[in-house]
């Protein structure tokens, strides 16, 4: 008897530790290793899942540490594992730094949403049964700790493989071979992952503010207007046999309108009265969206032909800064780091420019040069506008906008060639503006971490939206001109409501700064992607993410453009290359990532072809490969030429730019 009483006693009589719970403060630092270490070791299929748990294990274990009275364990833990999370987590952990005491964990407002509320994580049912056999086998090493973490903190969602699903089988060991660095969409706590940016909700609250994502209807009058212009164009120009007349295309439209949710009157910015401008420009719109060649998603396999014109441009020596394209197809504007803009026409012919004295040289040029800032130019934007029919071009573009480290935006007439008005207002460099929509509004991004609208006929902002931990480097507005966008690189993505200033979604996800962003034409989807070549695509209504595709190489992407349909995406980087992707969900899990090369030599990939080596821009030098995923259609390298701006037109032909870098 007194043998098996001394059996768990040292030769001093205390008591010897068998059990990892019963060591005090060091228990969830010996635990947390069990479990990251049974991870890496485990089948690669399932790594990918298995680490989504790593980081509510890290947090929880760190607040009890707190809350348990262990300031040196707890501190000890925190700095031993923060660099696993601080790129996926940065806001969090540090917030998370700085408690320290027990009633820490109750007034920080991190750490009281994590303590009140359970951790979402969803596993395969699979890869589930593997951890719970685990941990009930190391129950003295840990897995006793681990458990009850999980069985107090955690919500685990186990989900069946089926072949249509993302715990398929492909789909797992498609994940598996790519780097999982950026959070899952479906993990985390209600009111405190993607989509959630209510700032009057308590926390936890899972209620998202409603979005109107409609496009505006016309006016009556303005409707009547465009039905007889298309009435007298349809006489003068009749549809072709099997084809709709423009006033039947546009009846369709106008009760497709109808019956979308819109934001009210009061829930937009008001708008100066319709002219004659407007009502041709959207006849012509009619005309271009009936006569359009139609793109449709990916079906069997085989993706649309997507043709693209690359307009590139010489001996710049890597001094043009930005591009854009004007909507009537006409002109393209560069701004350079020389503090100027040049302004060319697209198909080489004469430009009228503004009067000349009689001594000087008044011959026709195919370019322009505008000059009136005094710092390198971030960005160039056209007003909207439609190809003109007529002799009057009336429908061309008229106005061109631009933004300059010297913290001004400024709008320049295209027909006097000038600047019409300055901007100021920015308290640091104007990295990113874009038009709204209609015209008349515009956005703009800048370092002093704000985004602010601005309307045409004033010289001081409208609106400031304020929420960006870091630079807005990039903004953008909604189809329907009720919402904007903004990007930053704190790695987030925000959507405001235009009226009030108002945040109405949050979207967290990137692992790299945020270099593009897209609204698609018929409202629902956004696109953005950042400087890691990831291009990630949220549906706006519920705020969730819906994909992620890969495909760029280093130095990110720059651009992208939506084609009419909404159904395909375009994109441009600075890896050289202009890419297509299919924008709809995969019916199947069967395709799985390609590795291929960096850059190209001015051969097509497409991505239902298996490519190994791609030559790059290295020359000699053995190309970096990268990871390409199933969504992606076709790929057209250039030589050297980075892509700066890439655009559908209306007729869904896409319009590339960049600049040769030897």
């Amino acid at each position: 008897m007194l043998r098996m009483e001394s059996a768990n006693q040292d030769v001093d009589g205390r008591p010897i530790q068998t059990r990892v719970e019963d060591s005090g403060g060091v228990k969830y630092g010996k635990a947390f290793d069990l479990l990251r270490n049974w991870i890496e070791g485990n089948l690669e299929i399932y790594k990918p899942d298995l680490r989504r748990l790593l980081w509510p294990v890290f947090v929880y274990a760190f607040l009890e540490l707190v809350s348990e009275w262990y300031p040196k364990e707890s501190r000890t833990f925190f700095n031993s594992y923060r660099e696993m999370f601080e790129n996926e987590h940065e806001n969090d952990m540090r917030a998370l730094q700085a408690i320290a005491l027990p009633e820490h964990v109750h007034e920080n407002q991190i750490a009281k949403i994590y303590h009140s509320q359970r951790y979402r994580v969803t596993l395969s049912q699979t890869a589930f049964y593997n951890l719970i056999g685990f941990l009930e086998h190391k129950e003295k090493e840990g897995g006793a700790v681990l458990v009850s973490l999980i069985q107090t903190r955690l919500t685990v969602v186990t989900v069946e493989r089926t072949a249509e699903e993302q715990f398929s089988l492909a789909r797992l060991i498609e994940r598996a071979e790519q780097p999982e660095n950026f959070p899952a969409e479906d993990e985390g706590i209600p009111g405190h992952n993607p989509g959630s940016a209510n700032i009057t909700q308590g926390a936890g609250t899972t209620v998202l503010t409603r979005l109107k994502l409609g496009h505006i209807t016309l006016d009556q009058e303005s409707r009547q207007d465009v039905l007889g212009d298309l009435q007298d164009e349809d006489k003068a120009n009749p549809p072709a046999p099997g084809q709709p007349s423009l006033v039947e295309a546009f009846e369709q439209r106008i009760k497709r309108e109808e019956s979308e949710d819109v934001p009210g009157r009061t829930e937009l910015p008001p708008r100066p009265p319709p002219l004659a401008r407007d009502i041709a420009m959207e006849v012509q719109r009619m005309k271009e969206n009936r006569d359009r060649f139609r793109i449709s998603s990916r079906t069997g396999g085989v993706g649309p032909g997507v043709s693209v014109t690359m307009f590139t441009f010489h001996n710049t020596n890597d001094s043009i800064t930005c591009l854009d394209f004007s909507a009537d197809y006409r002109l393209v504007a560069a701004g350079f780091d020389m503090h100027y803009i040049r302004v060319w026409s697209l198909d080489g012919s004469p430009l009228p420019g503004p009067p000349q004295p009689d001594d000087q040289d008044t011959r026709p040029t195919a370019s322009h040069r505008l000059i009136g800032h005094s710092g390198p130019v971030y960005n160039v934007s056209f007003a909207p506008a439609t190809p003109s029919s007529d002799k009057q071009n009336i429908t061309a573009c008229k106005y061109l906008l631009s933004c300059s480290a010297d913290m001004s935006v400024r709008l320049w007439s295209l027909e006097s060639w000038a600047c019409v008005v300055v901007y100021k207002g920015h308290d640091g460099p104007v990295w990113d503006v874009t038009w709204g929509p209609y015209g008349h509004y515009f956005l703009t991004g800048s370092l002093d971490r704000t985004a602010r609208l601005w309307s045409t006929d004033r010289v001081d902002y409208l609106r400031l939206f304020v929420g960006h931990d870091r630079d807005v480097d990039h903004v953008c507005f909604h189809p329907n001109n009720a919402y904007v966008f903004t990007g930053s690189c704190d790695k987030m993505v925000r959507m405001w409501l235009v009226t009030n200033g108002y945040p109405v979604r949050m979207f967290t996800g990137h692992a790299g700064n945020i270099t593009a962003l897209a609204c698609s034409p018929d409202g629902k989807i956004l696109a953005s992607a950042d400087d890691s070549g990831t291009i990630i695509l949220w549906d706006l209504a519920p705020g969730k993410l819906l994909k992620r595709m890969r495909g760029h190489g280093k130095g990110g992407i720059w651009s992208l453009t939506w084609s009419v349909e909404s159904t395909v995406i375009v994109s441009g980087g600075a890896d050289g290359t202009v890419r297509v992707w299919d924008v709809q969900l995969p019916n199947d899990a069967s395709g799985q990532g390609k590795v291929v090369g960096e850059g190209g030599a001015g051969q097509k990939i497409d991505g239902t072809t298996q490519v190994s080596n791609v030559p790059g821009a290295g020359g000699k030098k053995k190309a970096k490969e990268v990871v390409v995923t199933s969504d992606q259609i076709s790929a057209f390298p250039t030589k050297k030429s980075p892509v700066y701006k890439v655009m559908f037109t209306q007729q869904n032909l896409v319009l590339a730019g960049g600049a040769y870098l030897p």
